[in-house]
């Protein structure tokens, strides 16, 4: 026995020893993963590596946190992302606990030019956070959310999820924007833009942040503000995970009531052409205060489905009346379900509907207008089949998103107005093939009508195509892509390459 593994077995007996009947045994236990043997795994050049033993020992007792290989109990849970047709395996799985732990994983991975995967929500919808082979680092154990009212400053560790930062945030009648699903992590809602139901009012989830601690491919702890290590800051604000792993956020706050005014109107699907184009003006309208998504809806198993609007009106309680009147245009819907709701409750209405918990393909694209053209595309395009589900939904923008400057931040894609996505859903028995291929036939009519498309829900862009979506700004990702990842160990994102 060498004296490593000799010293880590006489420290387990005597913790053993003394604390056998405590949780705090148990819990300390299991972070020591006994590596039995080599590791075979993949570089992020897609090539055959064999870990030594000895190394994966030695990366696992460094860990505060958990080392999980296939056969570890939690490894099956952990590698699962929200898309269930995405099934890989990684190699190893690194479950930080804190930065430290985050710089033990990148640096092991970087050494040995590792494949690299980076999960905190798991909702990437082409499976980003995970990867068959490499390395995935978990961040599933890196959570919590503290506010300091005084400076309306909300400090989120770098795996939590937007449920956690709205609940902390609103018990002091404060907010900032957080998506709309709450089991939605942070750092990939923000990295990639971060829309959400107070984004017209108070920017992008990325507009907020004040600062980053952000672990780069050197293994090294950098803060990222507007004074310290500028160029990072600007880069990570719609860069996505390029750069390194985020393991704290510094959000901007904003005070706001509690109680909002919100729910659906929904209508069948044969008054989509009518919905649509009543939206259409409604969204462009609309004052700051509101959020309007409409969302056509045919789900697996009927042949039919709903077209429905869905809003958020977050201004005076007062105006609210005066401000929703031109929905009523639309008569009488199949069920109304507008009404004053507490905001966090709110942001969590969409989480048990989140269809990733089935296959799933997804495309999307920014528009500046809803024309009449686009509507007639979606309405004799979308086609109910009783085997997947189909779905197109708007995520309304404008507002306050676009008054930053384009080059202020990485996210280029300030003259959005909405949001567009087509989606299909199937149960994992049928596979993705018909519905796949339905959904890139219709998208193809969709999406001449688009100009840039949202990060955060990218599928299987070509490199040309994800370049190019970073317009202006792509010149400049490059150059700090080079100074802090010139080797690209973070590429399992909207990846830009590096030139050196």
């Amino acid at each position: 026995m060498n004296r490593r593994q000799f010293f880590r077995n006489s420290i387990a007996t005597a913790v053993a020893a003394s604390l056998s009947s405590s949780v705090a045994y148990a819990s300390w236990l299991q972070s020591l993963t006994t590596v039995s043997s080599a590791v075979n795994a993949v570089t992020g050049a897609g090539t055959q590596t064999t870990l030594e033993q000895a190394a994966v020992q030695e990366l696992g007792d460094s860990l505060r946190g958990r080392l999980l290989l296939a056969g570890s109990e939690g490894y099956d849970q952990a590698r699962r992302v929200m898309n269930a047709s995405v099934n890989k395996y990684p190699a190893l799985i690194v479950q930080p606990t804190g930065a430290a732990d985050v710089r033990n994983a990148v640096t092991f991975a970087g050494e040995r030019n590792l494949l690299l995967a980076v999960k905190c929500g798991g909702h990437s919808f082409s499976g980003k956070s995970t990867c068959d082979g490499g390395m995935m680092i978990d961040l599933s154990s890196l959570r919590s959310a503290r506010v300091d009212a005084a400076s309306k400053t909300a400090y989120i560790a770098g795996g939590s999820l937007l449920g956690e930062l709205d609940h902390e945030a609103m018990s002091q009648g404060l907010v900032t924007t957080a998506g709309t699903v709450s089991h939605t992590g942070v750092g990939g809602l923000t990295l990639g833009g971060g829309f959400g139901r107070v984004a017209r009012r108070f920017g992008l989830a990325l507009d907020n942040v004040k600062a980053v601690d952000i672990v780069t491919a050197d293994g090294q702890l950098r803060h990222a503000s507007a004074d310290e290590n500028p160029d990072l800051y600007w880069a990570v604000r719609g860069g996505g995970g390029n750069f390194g792993v985020v393991t704290a956020f510094e959000f901007g706050l904003h005070p706001m009531q509690r109680q909002v005014i919100g729910g659906n109107l929904i209508f069948p699907l044969a008054r989509a052409r009518e919905v649509l184009k009543l939206y259409a003006d409604f969204s462009m309208s609309a004052p700051e205060e509101l959020y309007a998504d409409l969302i056509m809806n045919s789900p697996p198993g009927s042949p039919d489905g709903v077209v429905l609007i869905n809003v958020c009106y977050s201004g005076d309680a007062a105006k609210a009346e005066q401000v929703l009147a031109p929905l009523k245009k639309l008569g009488t819907p199949i069920a109304d379900t507008i009404m004053p709701v507490d905001y966090v409750a709110i942001q969590r209405s969409g989480d048990n509907t989140d269809p990733r918990t089935q296959g799933e393909y997804l495309k999307s694209g920014f528009l500046s207008g809803i024309t009449d053209r686009l509507i007639d595309d979606i309405v004799n395009g979308f086609e109910p089949d009783p085997g997947r589900g189909t779905i197109i939904f708007f995520q309304h923008a404008g507002g306050a998103i676009t008054r930053v400057a384009t080059d202020a931040t990485a996210f280029p894609h300030r003259y959005a107005e909405n949001s567009v996505f087509a989606a299909v859903t199937w149960p994992l028995e049928a596979g993705p093939d018909a519905a796949v291929g339905y959904l890139r036939k219709y998208w193809a009519t969709l999406e001449p009508h688009t100009y840039g498309y949202y990060t955060n829900e990218s599928a299987d862009e070509s490199h040309e195509v994800r370049d190019a979506n970073y317009q202006g700004n792509f010149a400049r990702l490059v150059k700090i892509k080079n100074q802090y990842d010139p080797t690209n160990l973070f590429r399992l994102n909207a990846n830009i390459r590096p030139t050196v």
